[in-house]
């Protein structure tokens, strides 16, 4: 079993996968960020298929939000139509990548968070889960895709089944089939103090819901992420999943003056100063 973390970390967010019990390492991640204007986008893909075609699957649906980050979609697009166009072109990667592969078939998850302004605009496909928390509460939990997530909703397992379920795996829907999938959205107005979770289900199915908003909630998001992806690995076992886990708290003062900065600059005329803001700084005489 490989408990080695695969870190990374920016303002406000943490991330990291590690690969568990399994051979390949078949969940990948983004954390994008402008710096310019505070927006993140944060996207995760759990890949299927054998023979490869998983870490093919995953790969292609990061590389489909990085190249759509690029092209500045983000800044054209409202919220929630920037996420569909997202997990659209991802659907439309697999589908190329499957030409000519002889063995597998690459399918995919996804799970993807647009942060913009005071506005939070997440979509997903699968078994791949947000979770947004304030303080002790659980806002937020995507509803998975899944025959065991079905089987909860119809009364037939209580929701501490749901992680051990035998159908838990069998997924309604996802990337790279033969029709595009079927995007389900979700939004919020943020607030100072809010955390994001979004994970694989070699995450959630380990950890449970309590022990995430903990995790989420602590000043050292480094260490709970690593504390987090060592626990899913830990009980995982010699057999247990890939796990991927990506944290998000929403910043306190410092980011909602910025964000207040912003709108005041839109709706006053050049050169006046927000409430606070102080009086504009003097031009120099260009010497060091």
């Amino acid at each position: 079993m490989d408990q080695a973390i695969d870190f990374h970390s920016q303002p406000q967010v943490a991330a990291g996968r590690a690969r568990g019990g399994r051979e390949t390492q078949q969940d990948a991640l983004t954390c994008l960020h402008d710096a310019a204007t505070d927006v993140h986008l944060l996207v995760l893909a759990d890949g299927m298929g054998g023979d490869g075609a998983g870490e093919l699957a995953s790969e292609g649906v990061i590389r489909a939000a990085q190249q759509l980050w690029a092209q500045g979609l983000w800044r054209e697009q409202p919220g929630a139509l920037f996420l569909e166009t997202l997990c659209q072109e991802a659907h439309a990667e697999l589908v190329r990548r499957r030409e000519g592969l002889t063995g597998g078939e690459p399918h995919s998850t996804v799970v993807a968070l647009l942060i913009r302004g005071n506005q939070a605009y997440w979509a997903h496909v699968g078994d791949s889960r947000l979770y947004r928390f304030q303080g002790r509460h659980c806002l937020n939990r995507t509803e998975d895709h899944s025959v065991a997530q079905l089987k909860l909703r119809r009364g037939e397992i209580a929701p501490e089944q749901l992680a051990s379920d035998p159908d838990q795996h069998k997924l309604l829907r996802g990337l790279g089939g033969p029709q595009p999938p079927e995007v389900e959205h979700g939004g919020a107005i943020l607030r100072v103090g809010q955390t994001f979770v979004l994970c694989s289900d070699g995450v959630w199915e380990q950890l449970s819901t309590p022990e995430l908003r903990r995790l989420s909630r602590r000043r050292d998001q480094a260490g709970a992420l690593r504390e987090a992806l060592q626990l899913a690995t830990a009980r995982g076992g010699e057999q247990g999943d890939n796990a991927a886990l990506i944290l998000m708290r929403i910043a306190g003062k410092g980011w909602m003056r910025r964000y207040g900065e912003r709108l005041w600059s839109m709706v006053h005329p050049a050169g006046a100063t927000a409430p606070g803001a102080g009086a504009p700084a003097a031009q120099g005489d260009g010497k060091a």
